[in-house]
């Protein structure tokens, strides 16, 4: 799993990304013409952005709290009396951060209710006696939040823009994060627990009964329950990719979009050991660890020694009911000690076989009928890791807290680029390539390439800094550009005919894609073909996304593999020393994409820059 910093850094990322959203008023006054009857009961909504109705804070499942803490979702109760859909619902437990929580909270603090299983909902401003209906209705697209599958909401995402100009149904939702939402223990899956309850992927079992809820109610709202796209970012792309591996979401949706997500899926021995066991060790965050933990926090044993001892002498019954007696908070807190930012390292999507399909994610998207088949669109930013390299003080230093300066401008630019090409790699080329080669017709990549930031207080060049960083195509989907104190960094005057431009034709191809299945030419057909990935043995091209001035909307075909950019690093005459190289290797460690420790521990040029202690 990434550390602490990575994933502090993602969620600023989806912070400057889609704080805008967050300001937009969390509630509104009930608008009749909005009032409609679902399956699940009548509820009256609010009028939107950019001519929308919305619909906020719906229930999609019971509250997994109590008994069912650690259980699939259960479907939520209906209703007989109009509900008012106008406030966002409770965010997940999390620990607070400026993309999570309460700005005026410390960072790690524990926030949010386990009630908290809610989705909002946008779509064009219909009269109640004009809902589409049978063909006419619209795509539904349902958007997977980011944030390192432990900080984050449905709340920050405004759906009002894309709705409204693309003719489709926006969804955003929250899902259990952290602990709650990925969290496997021998002694949850006693008694009569299913399948589901014992996988431990319960925040990937609430976005599939998300998906549940949707085929019921979508047609309400004047959707198409059967033409669901799932599209997310980071996290939320990662999770739209372990769907296509979930024999459980077979059915649910009819299109996925990954972007800058991945494949990563974890062994249960990883979730559920102890890191010294002799034959499978866990990881840091496993549950056997975890509930250690607990029992030192508690005083219930001195140290991990005694603690060991005590667990072992209790029964799968006591266990369970520990773990469940124990707040949210003491289960953050846990995990916080483990990391100085306090961001939760935590064990996730699980390969249990059951929710998410045991093995090798790369070798199951390349088996024909393995995974869900249904058109895939994937893609990354040029410069992925910019963003999380600007806050890391061994490459910026941030001269007063406000003026970052790079400290070894060309070995930023470098680590970025490798860094970089190995996400292009793992999370689109590699398995872009894989699904062809399983027989899928009907996959698309992208490279995002916008870097037009401004200079600010005359001093930072954004745009060398941040560049086409992660993150940030989601405004450019969304359609929105007011992200809160963070704006002036990213966007101004001179950089919106631009942005605007571009923001328009990347609505267009991903609406297109929800429409039909292919981004093809865009909804109106002038726009440039988005060319699909190639088959085997034939030369893939993907469209890269960029202002005319930065050369526009264009094909390519250089391609990635994760191999290739280690070995590049080996070889890179601007990489002249071994300590820079070996500072190269080392990100790519801490980012954790297909090079972890043991690969950097057995280059012998960089014994004499041992891997500092997470």
């Amino acid at each position: 799993m990434p550390p602490a910093r990575v994933v502090a850094a993602a969620a600023l990322a989806a912070l400057i990304a889609c704080s805008g959203a967050r300001r937009a008023s969390d509630s509104a006054a009930p608008l009749e013409e909005s009032r409609r009857a679902l399956p699940a009961g009548p509820i009256i909504g609010a009028a939107g952005s950019h001519g929308s109705h919305v619909w906020r804070g719906l229930p999609y499942a019971r509250p997994p709290v109590g008994e069912l803490r650690w259980r699939a979702p259960e479907a939520a109760p209906r209703w007989s009396a109009p509900q008012q859909a106008l406030a966002f619902g409770a965010i997940c437990p999390q620990p607070a951060s400026l993309f999570g929580g309460s700005s005026e909270a410390e960072p790690g603090t524990p926030l949010g209710s386990e009630d908290c299983l809610t989705l909002n909902l946008w779509a064009p401003a219909f009269a109640r006696e004009a809902i589409p209906e049978a063909a006419d209705r619209l795509p539904v697209m349902l958007w997977i939040h980011g944030g390192g599958n432990v900080v984050g909401s449905g709340t920050f995402y405004d759906g009002g823009r894309l709705a409204t100009s693309q003719r489709v149904i926006v969804v955003t939702l929250n899902y259990r994060l952290g602990p709650l939402g990925w969290f496997r223990h021998a002694a949850l899956r006693s008694g009569s627990a299913s399948a589901e309850d014992s996988s431990g992927n319960y925040g990937t079992l609430d976005l599939i009964r998300a998906l549940e809820w949707l085929r019921e109610n979508a047609a309400a709202f004047g959707g198409d329950p059967e033409n669901v796209t799932i599209f997310g970012e980071s996290a939320g792309g990662r999770n739209a990719m372990s769907l296509l591996l979930s024999p459980r979401a077979r059915g649910l949706f009819q299109r996925a979009i990954s972007q800058s997500g991945g494949v990563d899926t974890t062994p249960p021995h990883e979730a559920e050991n102890a890191v010294d066991h002799a034959e499978a060790p866990g990881a840091r965050g496993s549950s056997r660890e975890v509930l250690l933990r607990l029992l030192v926090a508690d005083g219930s044993a001195p140290d991990r020694a005694a603690a060991a001892a005590r667990a072992d002498g209790l029964s799968a019954g006591e266990i369970a009911q520990y773990l469940r007696s124990r707040t949210p908070a003491q289960l953050l807190e846990v995990y916080a000690t483990e990391r100085a930012e306090g961001m939760p390292d935590v064990p996730q999507l699980f390969r249990d076989g059951a929710v998410i399909a045991d093995g090798d994610p790369q070798e199951i998207l390349a088996r024909p009928g393995a995974a869900a088949p249904v058109p895939v669109m994937l893609g990354s930013n040029r410069d992925e890791n910019k963003l999380f390299l600007a806050y890391d003080e061994n490459h910026v230093r941030w001269w007063f807290g406000v003026f970052p300066r790079r400290v070894d401008a060309e070995l930023y630019d470098r680590t970025a680029s490798y860094l970089a090409r190995m996400w292009k790699a793992t999370a689109v080329d590699q398995p872009a390539t894989a699904l062809r080669s399983a027989g899928l017709q009907s996959v698309y990549a992208y490279r995002f390439d916008w870097d037009e930031e401004p200079t600010v207080f005359g001093l930072v060049d954004v745009g060398e800094l941040v560049g086409a960083a992660h993150g940030l195509e989601i405004p450019f989907v969304f359609g929105h550009w007011d992200l809160g104190p963070m704006s002036g960094w990213l966007f101004s005057a001179k950089n919106a005919e631009g942005r605007d431009w571009l923001s328009a034709r990347m609505m267009s191809y991903w609406a297109e894609f929800a429409h039909t299945g292919s981004p093809g030419r865009g909804r109106d057909g002038a726009l440039p073909e988005w060319p699909v990935w190639a088959a085997p043995a034939q030369e893939p091209r993907y469209i890269v996304f960029d202002t005319l001035a930065g050369g526009g909307l264009r094909t390519d075909r250089r391609t990635e593999s994760a191999q290739r950019v280690v070995d590049e690093i080996a070889i890179d005459p601007r990489l002249a020393s071994a300590e820079a190289r070996c500072s190269v290797y080392r990100e790519l460690v801490y980012f954790g994409r297909s090079f972890g420790a043991r690969d950097y521990a057995a280059r012998e040029e960089c014994r004499a820059f041992p891997l500092a202690s997470e």
